[in-house]
């Protein structure tokens, strides 16, 4: 038997990196997932290895940032499935014009924390009771390092990571009677192409410096973060709600 065998999965952001590895997890471990990104061939192309692995899964496109769009999404989940068990709030940018608050400049302010919170808080308002219909499940967030460390120069980013924080608590305590979970994974500088810019740049010791940055000597995969959310998302963790869980190879513990 699989640990999610019977379950739903959503997960935004999965046309590559950590969702795309969170939904071949799920997948073998018996779930039934819908991939959910902007990125169409991307999210094809997570679904097409999804089922070339024996696993079951569909595609919607979605900006996170509209309401129309999650709604959707999330209602795809329940045509085609007939429930919705979890949801993984995934998607995120980093803006490469995210800047200090004396120069971060009101557009892109906008855009990062329509992404990277408002996309959370519309993943929340419409799974929430798909998930009370289907008999409680799990939600789980993706906030950063950034979310809980002073990190200069992505003021915009930080500000929409420690939010995300904030609303998965909230979250938890209104619906923990409703049988609804809902936590956050931390992760550390991951390798996935919204960090490719800076691991895979041709300024090696920019690499270096973030793999010495983590006392376990690397930087994380998509699917160091995925175990953990395959933990969320599974029963396993039925006694877990508005926690906060740091992946990063030990480096906020310096």
């Amino acid at each position: 038997m699989g640990r999610l065998d019977g379950k739903v999965a959503l997960i935004t952001g999965a046309g590559g990196g950590q969702g795309r590895a969170a939904a071949l997890m799920f997948a073998k471990e018996g779930a039934r997932v819908v991939v959910s990104d902007v990125k169409v061939d991307g999210g094809n192309e997570t679904v097409q290895m999804v089922r070339a692995a024996g696993g079951r899964a569909e595609f919607i496109a979605t900006d996170v940032s509209k309401a129309k769009q999650v709604d959707a999404a999330v209602q795809c989940a329940v045509k085609n499935y007939g429930a919705l068990h979890i949801m993984y709030n995934n998607a995120a940018v980093l803006h490469r014009k995210d800047a200090p608050v004396t120069t971060l400049d009101e557009e892109t302010w906008h855009q990062v924390l329509d992404i990277n919170l408002k996309g959370i808080f519309l993943g929340c308002k419409f799974a929430v009771p798909a998930i009370i219909a289907a008999g409680g499940g799990s939600i789980i967030n993706t906030s950063s390092l950034a979310g809980l460390l002073g990190v200069g120069n992505v003021h915009a980013y930080t500000a929409a990571k420690g939010g995300v924080i904030s609303l998965t608590r909230a979250v938890a305590m209104s619906y923990a009677k409703d049988k609804v979970r809902c936590n956050v994974i931390c992760p550390g500088a991951v390798d996935t192409p919204m960090m490719a810019h800076v691991l895979h740049s041709e300024n090696r010791r920019l690499r270096e410096g973030y793999e010495r940055s983590h006392p376990i000597g690397r930087v994380g995969t998509p699917e160091d973060i995925a175990a953990m959310a395959l933990y969320l998302a599974s029963d396993e963790s039925s006694w877990v709600t508005g926690s906060v869980f740091t992946i990063d190879g030990g480096n906020s513990a310096q």
